[in-house]
């Protein structure tokens, strides 16, 4: 039996898993990850710290698995849409604000750092074409915004020493391999590359997806002298430098690699992609079958089963991808991406800048919550179930027929760190409207329900918008940590109206998806002829299907709620106006 290692740096963790080749999960470990938070709108990590931490958990899941190393047939990895600076040499290089640039230990800008908002908006004015893939405005989490910052913002020294600017995803690959190969889904998404497939205008002087006009516009002229494209990834007339997913890797993993993780040299290791992609392969391909299909249909059915899908992976934010035979342009939603997850099709990537960041927030900044994670530990549960309870006691307590009654005059709006999507604007804010003075259990509990209701109803917001642009949407594949939360996943089914799908392993599905991609690596190396989708198919499986509530009841206060989300926006948005000049 063959088996695969999938590796998944989220914000706070890298967590490693070893499936087998039904897409059966049998070992996993997690190693939590450093951040350098200096400043409100400054988030960094360490390249040197992550890897640490990857070959931690890769020994431990290998070890928990109770397989050899020459039982791993292939790795993947993914990873958060975070920028990495290497210097010449491939060495860590600083982008430390609070050491002036001088601790190298802190390389990486995370995707949450907003410290380039300004650049963003200058690259917004310009108006230009190649941003009609990213829904029109470009967000200061994506890496050209970033990279300018740096530009703007290093001593010029700094600035000439760097060799590497790279996505997160596309460095572990090189770390493994030493091959400087980017993935398309990086480059694309986050580096204003137009992959094969997409009209790049006439001006791109044979430079792959490097639209050079966009370059002068926006003040990075300088990337276009000599080679210096190639620290983005884009070396002249060399397209086969940037991999479709799950693609093998240069030779696989290098000696020290291999040593460092505990595994063979030469292991395949598949082209990497941004972590919400990653649960995308983990979901979207997944049968409503609990047992794993082998008909010949398997393989033929990509549009039938992606028409009317969302895959949505809950962390720390919210990534919401749906995918098309052809381009659909949704202002403020990132893409259409051509070719960044299967080859010929076009994704579409919404989000949620903070949802479980928000519901930590929530609780954390509440006078009551010590009390409450006492309450929770003596009950023998997490906080979350111990306040899902608590609703339900004060639901008894009020005579009520849901808890979604209890929150109808507290309301919040959820943009505490700006809007991704639809409305692509870093500057929005939270509102929380319906206080009192209460600070005690009870209180927290509401507010608790409702930010998740108020998640929730940004969540419809993307869907109604996309399916407003030519979208069906009416099934949300969900995956991450918060699908254990049961109010959290009713109320994305109440909310949107949509059917909820889970995957069978709701804590590991994204994980999983890096390990796809290196069981494709591994079919590859084989010899063997199988497509992404194919090997999707074959590894995935969902679990419990939610629908929505069909009490009118339900349906008319989540009318309601949603109607006061819209004017919240509204009022905020009101309050700028009276406030500018």
């Amino acid at each position: 039996m063959a088996y695969y290692v999938g590796i998944d740096v989220g914000t706070g963790s890298a967590r490693a898993a070893v499936i087998d080749d039904q897409g059966r999960w049998k070992g996993h470990s997690v190693k939590p990850i450093k951040t350098h938070h200096p400043l409100h709108n400054i988030y960094q990590q360490s390249a040197s710290d992550i890897w640490k931490n990857i070959c931690d958990a890769v020994r431990t899941a290998v070890s928990i698995a109770g397989v050899e190393p020459h039982d791993i047939k292939g790795i993947g990895f993914d990873a958060t849409c975070s920028l990495v600076v290497l210097n010449k040499n491939g060495k860590p290089q600083s982008v430390d604000i609070a050491s002036e640039f001088s601790n190298d230990d802190w390389n990486i800008i995370l995707w949450a750092d907003h410290r380039a908002i300004d650049q963003a908006n200058r690259i917004n004015k310009t108006g230009h074409t190649v941003l009609q893939y990213v829904g029109g405005t470009i967000s200061p989490e994506m890496q050209i915004p970033k990279t300018l910052w740096l530009k703007e913002n290093l001593p010029s020294e700094k600035w000439d020493s760097i060799g590497h600017l790279m996505d997160l995803p596309d460095y572990l690959t090189y770390r493994s391999t030493q091959n400087l190969a980017r993935s398309v889904c990086s480059l694309t998404c986050k580096f204003s590359h137009l992959p094969r497939g997409v009209d790049r205008g006439k001006d791109q002087n044979g430079d792959g997806g490097w639209d050079h006009d966009y370059f002068r516009a926006i003040g990075l002229e300088c990337l276009l002298d000599g080679n210096q494209l190639e620290r983005l990834g884009g070396r002249v007339n060399e397209e086969d430098d940037v991999l479709y997913a799950g693609d093998c890797v240069g030779n696989g993993l290098t000696e020290q690699a291999a040593t460092d993780l505990g595994l063979l040299v030469g292991t395949p290791v598949g082209s990497a992609v941004i972590d919400a992609y990653a649960g995308a392969v983990a979901t979207l391909g997944a049968s409503l079958s609990n047992t794993t299909e082998t008909s010949s249909s398997l393989f033929t059915d990509t549009q039938d089963v992606l028409k009317n899908r969302l895959a949505i992976i809950c962390g720390t934010s919210s990534c919401h991808i749906a995918m098309t035979p052809q381009p659909l342009f949704v202002p403020g939603v990132w893409g259409p991406y051509h070719s960044v997850l299967l080859p010929n099709m076009w994704c579409a990537e919404g989000g949620q800048s903070s949802t479980g960041q928000l519901i930590d927030y929530t609780l954390h900044s509440h006078p009551a919550y010590q009390e409450t994670v006492k309450q929770a530990a003596n009950h023998g549960c997490d906080i979350y179930t111990f306040l899902n309870d608590h609703l339900s006691r004060l639901k008894e307590q009020q005579n009520l027929d849901y808890i979604d009654l209890l929150t109808q005059k507290l309301h919040i709006y959820p943009d505490f760190h700006g809007n991704r999507s639809p409305l692509a604007d870093p500057t929005l804010r939270g509102s929380l409207v319906g206080v009192t003075l209460d600070q005690g259990m009870d209180d927290l509990a509401l507010r608790y329900l409702a930010t998740l209701q108020a998640i929730t109803c940004q969540t419809r917001h993307i869907v109604d918008t996309m399916n407003q642009h030519g979208y069906t949407i009416d099934t949300l594949c969900l995956s991450g940590g918060l699908c254990r939360n049961k109010v959290f996943v009713q109320l994305h089914a109440d909310v949107t109206r949509c059917k909820v799908i889970l995957p069978e392993e709701i804590d590991g599905a994204v994980v999983i998806g890096a390990a796809i991609l290196g069981a494709k690596a591994a079919v590859t190396h084989s010899g063997k002829d199988a497509s992404l989708w194919q090997v999707m198919r074959q590894l995935t499986r969902a679990g419990k299907v939610v629908l929505p509530r069909e009490d009118d009841v339900i349906q008319h206060l989540y009318a309601k709620r949603y109607r006061v989300f819209g004017e919240l926006l509204k009022d905020q948005k009101k309050y700028i106006d009276i406030m500018g000049d």
